[in-house]
């Protein structure tokens, strides 16, 4: 036997024997429904509830039922119409399928045919709703990404998303700004039955309290000033898929109680509308904050709390698998780039306070400086290459004020850096190659004493042996990213 459960039916008809019949039989195969006596009191019903198919009778004192028609679908049109009709009204019901009914049955007719027909207007009121989920959707959606890591604390983060994926219940995600919330919903909801369709994505963050209302629960025309038509709201456009709320602490207080009812029962209103709609959708939502002092601080309500952290995950920053950070960047970096050690090196000790996100805009930006397909030190952002441990001098130069000798021992310990390979030494102390090779000759800077492994220079007197013993001042030489 068919499951009929899920379809919100409404019907009718003057005959009252008639209708009661229709009824008692449709209400035992399933059918949430709901019947009307005239065509008047079936538009009532309608402000109040929202209907996936409605049966109507042609012949009905006051409003007909092609009248009726014409009411529903300016006001209702995603509810398909099954029209009644007798021998003699045949012309008629082809009016109606003009005007947009979806199909028509001659009395007497067996109710099981009625069922099929049912049946067969619900599947294409699905169709239609998928279809304008998918432009709603579409217009909204960004590119996606993918996750990228193979420390422990990723492989667990993989291994709980699997897991929580295909349960339906709400999941709250937790963690920094910039670690990758969006994308673990993403991989949430791959992970569930209800993948084949697609995710909604909603800030809250990014709208103020009127228009966060609107966009969740949608509203009817005239509800306010600027409403121009009538337009669901995104529980509507994700029924039977995901809805992944971003930013959940910054949902207001007044908005917090509409979605613990939808949460509750799957039932809301939209803006300026007294008809209650249903919706089956399941919650997915994330945070920066910590939810437990946003309920103690009486900021976010503690039973709707309860209500979405029925599993929480929490994200790990950046700073904590700096493993995964060659990986990451090549990634990001994409084919035929390639990084210096020394560059990379200073990406894996820089503390990435903004996460993943600010490693995306320091490589994006670093393409951009590069010479060539190649990222070099001096191509990362200023604040990242503070992250390079200081080179320490040797401890027969801690007590020198000779500025020139603190010079030198810079310059070859950056030569010892990047193996004697003058161009890169001379981009990482932020001079041209010309003024490298003048510092060179003035400090006597030999080639041997480049290499890795030399011992340090000599101490006569409290001074570098190799140290001019006067000269010209030269200006500070350090690493530089600014343009």
């Amino acid at each position: 036997m068919a499951d009929y459960t899920h379809i919100d039916l409404l019907v009718v008809d003057d005959d009252q024997e008639f209708r009661e019949t229709v009824v008692k039989r449709l209400s035992r195969s399933g059918f949430r429904l709901q019947d009307a006596p005239t065509a008047e009191a079936a538009l009532e019903l309608a402000e109040r509830r929202d209907f996936d198919v409605a049966v109507f009778d042609m012949q009905m004192p006051g409003m007909s039922g092609l009248d009726l028609l014409a009411a529903f679908k300016t006001k209702h049109p995603d509810c398909e119409v099954i029209l009644l009709t007798g021998q003699g009204s045949i012309e008629s019901a082809v009016e109606a399928m003009r005007m947009g009914a979806f199909d028509y049955l001659t009395k007497p007719f067996p109710l099981r045919d009625l069922e099929v027909r049912i049946e067969k207007a619900y599947d294409r009121h699905l169709l239609r709703k998928e279809n304008q989920q998918l432009k709603t959707i579409l217009a909204r959606s960004a590119p996606g990404s993918t996750m990228i890591g193979k420390s422990v604390a990723m492989q667990e983060l993989q291994r709980l998303i699997q897991r929580a994926g295909p349960s339906e219940k709400a999941i709250l995600i937790q963690g920094e700004s910039g670690t990758g919330k969006e994308l673990v919903a993403r991989a949430l909801h791959a992970a569930s039955s209800r993948a084949d369709r697609p995710m909604v994505v909603i800030n809250c963050a990014a709208l103020p309290e009127p228009l966060l209302e609107s966009e969740l629960f949608g509203h009817e025309k005239g509800a306010f000033t600027g409403a121009v038509a009538a337009k669901p709201g995104l529980f509507e456009v994700a029924d039977g898929s995901t809805l992944f709320i971003d930013e959940i602490g910054e949902m207001p207080g007044s908005l917090q109680a509409k979605l613990l009812r939808v949460l509750e029962d799957g039932s809301l209103r939209r803006i300026g509308s007294l008809q209650e709609r249903r919706v089956n959708v399941r919650i997915l939502a994330a945070t920066n904050r910590s939810m437990q002092d946003e309920v103690t601080a009486g900021n976010f309500r503690e039973d709707l709390y309860y209500r979405i952290n029925v599993m929480s995950l929490e994200l790990p920053p950046l700073r904590s698998r700096t493993a995964d950070i060659p990986l990451l960047v090549e990634h990001f970096l994409g084919k035929d780039w390639r990084i210096e050690p020394t560059a990379l090196s200073a990406l894996e000790q820089y503390a990435w306070p903004g996460n993943v996100r600010q490693l995306i805009n320091a490589i994006e930006r670093a393409k951009i400086m590069a010479d060539g397909r190649t990222i070099r030190a001096n191509d990362l952002p200023t604040e990242v290459l503070h992250a390079l441990p200081q080179i320490e001098l040797p401890p027969s130069l801690d007590d020198i004020d000779d500025l020139s000798a603190i010079q030198r021992q810079k310059i070859v310990e950056v030569l010892k850096r990047e193996k004697g390979n003058k161009s890169r030494a001379a981009r990482m102390l932020g001079i041209d190659r010309r003024k490298l090779y003048r510092l060179l000759e003035k400090f006597t800077i030999e080639t041997g004493e480049t290499q890795l492994g030399r011992p340090p220079v000599e101490k006569h007197n409290g001074a570098a042996s190799l140290a001019p013993s006067g000269g010209g001042e030269v200006p500070a030489v350090q690493a530089s990213s600014n343009c």
